[in-house]
């Protein structure tokens, strides 16, 4: 167990949460590129109506935070629970744009049909799940609670 600047106990990372931390990393960075360059129009195609604001800003934003957080998690350790929760967040963040371009029945990253649509709104949870665990935000929360709980036993 290692301590964290804000002075909680962490366990360190397995090979496998590194692994996976890596990927998502990788995978938050192109994605990024991805909104800047080649798939502009398919973020695009994202953006619910209701966002006050303009949609093109916005995935120009959200791409930029991809970008910073692939790049965080592929190089830092040291903030890897921090950066669990931002990315779980982040996920959380711009999932009104999955629900969107499927009750909008919006055809975007080779998305046609209702079912694949469907499938991509129950991945977004998975997502979420990948980032917690990858980082050990989830477990660390889980330590930091336990050691917070009043003590059951009689002295």
């Amino acid at each position: 167990m290692t301590a964290s600047s804000e002075g909680r106990t962490e366990a360190p990372a397995s090979s496998a949460q590194n692994v996976f931390r890596l990927l998502l990393g990788a995978f938050l960075l192109l994605a990024g590129v991805g909104h800047l360059t080649w798939q502009r129009s398919e973020f695009l195609a994202q953006v619910p109506s209701w966002i006050p604001i303009d949609a093109d800003m916005v995935v120009v934003l959200s791409g930029v935070v991809e970008i910073a957080l692939g790049v965080a998690l592929l190089v830092s350790r040291r903030y890897r629970v921090s950066l669990g929760w931002l990315t779980a967040l982040f996920f959380i963040l711009v999932f009104p744009g999955n629900v969107s371009q499927f009750s909008n029945s919006i055809d975007a990253f080779g998305l046609d049909s209702e079912r694949a649509r469907a499938i991509r709104l129950l991945f977004q949870p998975v997502l979420i799940v990948w980032a917690l665990w990858s980082t050990g935000a989830w477990s660390a929360w889980r330590h930091r609670r336990r050691d917070e709980s009043p003590s059951t036993t009689l002295q």
